[in-house]
């Protein structure tokens, strides 16, 4: 872990000097908990589509100097072919980098009409049993492939892949992952969700700080947020708030999303060249993070690079037969 930081305010100094008050920072709002390493924060690039985005971002990475520890990608286990996932797991392990991969179908590129209605249905819910069971197809191949990370939509298939962890069915060191797109607003049901078997949870990128400082009144499970989100998550940029997001919300995953950018779900060649141009522009927004950070002298605490466990988090408990 790098050293702990006392940072400075955003501008403060110079404030003060014009008689223009800071607020005080308030030691009750900070977050207690760290990764069982004792770091604060890790760093993720999503939307890794496949084995040349990949490659690009690992690039990247090195010629910016960008730490990371875990790579994600949206369209799915689905949307790679056997060799790919290979190629994924083999070059991230080389690096001591997470690989997490999307599980399965998912209510938006379903049949049902609600998801395009004013109220968005059901969202990225696995509809039906075989959605479902599309879910846990794609979990057990992606591990029987080396995947250690597998990203979910749904609280049901949360649960059921929790169960096959418990099982034996896939390896117990598996983590998964909630998706943004289903994240918790609330500390309740950031709670409901750890113990459902999430390792890592996705919040909206529009909670408040306040919120973060709620949430880890009450759980201690790896938070996840987009300190820039794409467009269909709002499209916000938070980077003048990481340091914050990290004191309120540790232990977070600092995510590097691309606003004003199109969709690229699911990813296809057809879409080869933006999505190449948005992966190097990624680790772009991550290296301008970072910057920022250490300006302001809140780079100390981040985890070491290999770092993938949550540490011991709370679980309902398993019905005996179920």
């Amino acid at each position: 872990m790098t050293a702990p930081s006392s940072p400075r305010r955003p501008g403060g100094d110079a404030l003060a000097r014009v008689g223009h008050p800071t607020p005080a920072v308030e030691p009750a709002d900070a977050s207690a908990h760290t990764f069982p390493d004792g770091g604060t924060w890790r760093t993720e690039i999503p939307s890794v589509e496949g084995p040349e985005a990949l490659s690009v971002v690992l690039a990247e990475s090195a010629r910016q100097d960008v730490p990371v520890h875990r790579i994600s990608q949206g369209s799915g286990v689905w949307m790679l072919t056997d060799s790919e996932i290979t190629e994924m797991v083999e070059s991230c392990a080389e690096r001591d980098i997470e690989l997490c991969l999307f599980t399965g179908p998912r209510g938006t590129w379903d049949i049902g009409g609600s998801t395009r209605t004013g109220s968005g249905g059901a969202g990225l819910r696995a509809r039906g049993h075989d959605a479902l069971a599309g879910c846990v197809e794609d979990a057990l191949r992606a591990s029987e492939l080396g995947v250690t990370c597998l990203l979910v939509a749904d609280e049901g298939v949360l649960w059921t892949l929790h169960r096959m962890r418990l099982a034996g069915l896939l390896p117990a060191g598996t983590t998964l992952k909630l998706s943004a797109l289903s994240g918790p607003v609330n500390p309740a049901s950031y709670a409901v969700y750890e113990q459902l078997g999430a390792d890592s949870l996705n919040v909206p990128s529009d909670l408040t700080l306040d919120h973060l400082s709620e949430i880890r009144r009450v759980s201690a499970a790896p938070m996840d947020m987009y300190v820039e989100a794409p467009d269909d998550l709002g499209g916000y940029v938070r980077m003048y708030e990481v340091a914050e997001l990290i004191r309120r919300g540790a232990p977070i995953y600092l995510k590097f999303g691309l606003s004003n950018a199109s969709g690229i779900y699911p990813y296809g060649a057809q879409l080869r060249d933006h999505t190449l141009a948005t992966a190097r522009e990624r680790v772009r927004r991550g290296r301008l993070v970072l910057d920022l950070l250490a300006r302001h002298g809140a780079d100390g605490g981040m985890s070491p690079l290999g770092s993938r466990l949550p540490g011991d988090l709370r679980r309902f408990p398993v019905p005996e037969g179920n």
